[in-house]
């Protein structure tokens, strides 16, 4: 034999080539071997329709007739080498699987895609380990609820769009985030922001309080976010829209008068909320199966068709992430998708500047004070933190206590101007937080959050004369702490 014998003969048998084989080519069969071969994939193909096996050869594919649960066709497929895979999809499910067993003896490395035709399949191709049960049922479902995801998202994103154009020359869109912005809804903002632009709509990010949180001031320095402190509720007047980004409540920890007077054109939020009969809003999307509101804006953008730059996709990636811990708290399966698709287009340099900066002074007193004054109640650990100037360090300390030893819920109060803060954090999966939370503080101020995570506002009322700060935060660690806990001996019997 020739050198240039030997070489074609080395081909045919797969050196240097990929190789996978189709049993059984009825619709499903053909359409796997036409998507193989545009990806550039050889393949060969058994039937028992010698017409069918005729047409195939036609279009160049490797093929010949044979009954696919017979242990000799898998010799005559190794004639043209070994395949990488091979797909069983004839609609016969006993022939299916005598011919996944067959497999399995005489080539038990090749990865194996079994059709499964009857409800049993699935456990049947189990015990035969097989690597992937193809149900074309449940993937023509699965195919068919994303469908109308994608056409309800589109239908909700051309509204948003639809009403931004409305002020088209006529004046700009107020973006307003709460009073002490997180990562998460100044990314949210920003992607809103870029909407607008891209109708030729300008817009300014909107907050009245303090970006506090050291890792967020990092997140605007590094990425360079333009935002407005806003002094006067008056100036929301200068805006055409107002647009109510990560909170759902005008009034509650924002800068707008609460309802009917604090009416906002467009809410988009992703926590659970006590707002029911309260929002006023043309536009009001609230997805509590999101682990973040920079999901839901990620989504916009992608059925809108618009580009996502490098420091937009980074701030969306680090609302995602800051928002779901890394991916370990209240995660969902849009997460996952939406940061697959902004993790091409981020700056991982800038991620890693925005993850590690230096904690300020301020923000370890109050975790130092949170801890000295920590009372515990079984696994509940409840502390108060005085009077705070950065609101974000009742949260952070909420974090770092629920890292103590036997601690499965804590909760942190602290005092802001003239609002009381109460942040929880949890990791009992017996109790939902969020929803105690709103049990708890819904009809004494805002609340909500979610199974694991959960925040409360609640003005000062009849404690607002006592000018005694620490006389004031014991009668409100008092009366909160006797509200959650009744709540949650509440929910544990229930």
């Amino acid at each position: 034999m020739s050198a240039e014998e030997s070489k074609t003969e080395h081909e045919r048998k797969g050196i240097g080539r990929v190789l996978h084989a189709i049993f059984g080519c009825g619709r499903v069969g053909y359409a796997v071997a036409k998507e193989l071969k545009a990806r550039g994939i050889e393949v060969v193909i058994v039937d028992k329709d010698e017409k069918k096996v005729e047409l195939l050869k036609d279009e160049d594919f490797i093929a010949f007739v044979g009954d696919i649960s017979d242990p000799k066709v898998i010799t005559k497929v190794r004639g043209e080498g070994d395949p990488e895979a091979i797909f069983i999809l004839s609609n016969g499910s006993e022939v299916n699987k005598k011919a996944a067993k067959n497999v399995k003896e005489v080539l038990p490395q090749t990865r194996l895609v079994v059709r499964g035709i009857e409800p049993e399949d699935k456990e049947d191709l189990k015990e035969l380990d097989v690597d992937v049960t193809l149900s074309i049922r449940d993937i023509a479902a699965r195919a068919a609820i994303n469908s109308l995801e994608k056409v309800e998202a589109l239908r909700k994103a051309k509204k948003l769009i639809a009403m931004i154009e409305e002020i088209k020359d006529k004046g700009k869109l107020g973006i307003i985030v709460h009073d002490s912005p997180d990562s998460d809804a100044i990314a949210s903002a920003l992607a809103l922001k870029e909407i607008a632009r891209h109708v030729n709509v300008p817009a300014d990010i909107l907050y009245r309080g303090e970006i506090g949180h050291h890792i967020n001031r990092a997140f605007v320095n590094i990425l360079g976010i333009e935002m407005r402190r806003i002094e006067r509720v008056d100036e929301l007047k200068e805006y055409e829209k107002l647009a109510l980004i990560d909170a759902t409540v005008p009034g509650a920890n924002n800068p707008l008068p609460p309802p009917p007077e604090g009416n906002v054109d467009i809410i988009i939020d992703h926590h659970t909320t006590n707002n029911k009969g309260k929002v006023y809003a043309d536009f009001f999307d609230v997805r509590t199966d999101n682990g973040a509101t920079s999901t839901i804006m990620t989504r916009y953008l992608q059925v809108l068709d618009i580009p996502v730059d490098k420091v937009l996709a980074t701030a969306l990636l680090q609302g995602i992430r800051t928002d779901t811990s890394s991916f370990k708290r209240e995660t969902y399966p849009s997460d996952f998708f939406a940061a697959a698709f902004l993790h091409e287009k981020a700056d991982k340099d800038l991620l890693e500047q925005i993850e590690t900066p230096p904690m300020s002074t301020e923000m370890l007193n109050v975790v130092g004070g949170a801890i000295q004054h920590k009372k515990i109640k079984g696994s509940y650990l409840i502390t108060s933190v005085g009077a705070v100037a950065n609101r974000d360090a009742i949260p952070q300390a909420a974090d770092y206590l629920l890292n103590l030893e036997g601690i499965t819920t804590a909760i942190v109060i602290g005092l802001c101007e003239d609002m009381i803060c109460i942040s929880g954090r949890s990791k009992d999966i017996r109790v939902n937080i969020g929803d105690a939370f709103v049990r708890a503080f819904g009809e004494m101020g805002s609340a909500g959050g979610h199974a694991t995570m959960a925040a409360a506002q609640l003005p000062l009322g009849i404690f607002k004369g006592i000018k005694d700060k620490d006389i004031l935060m014991q009668l409100a660690e008092d009366a909160v702490t006797k509200r959650f806990l009744s709540v949650m001996k509440e929910e544990k019997s229930e």
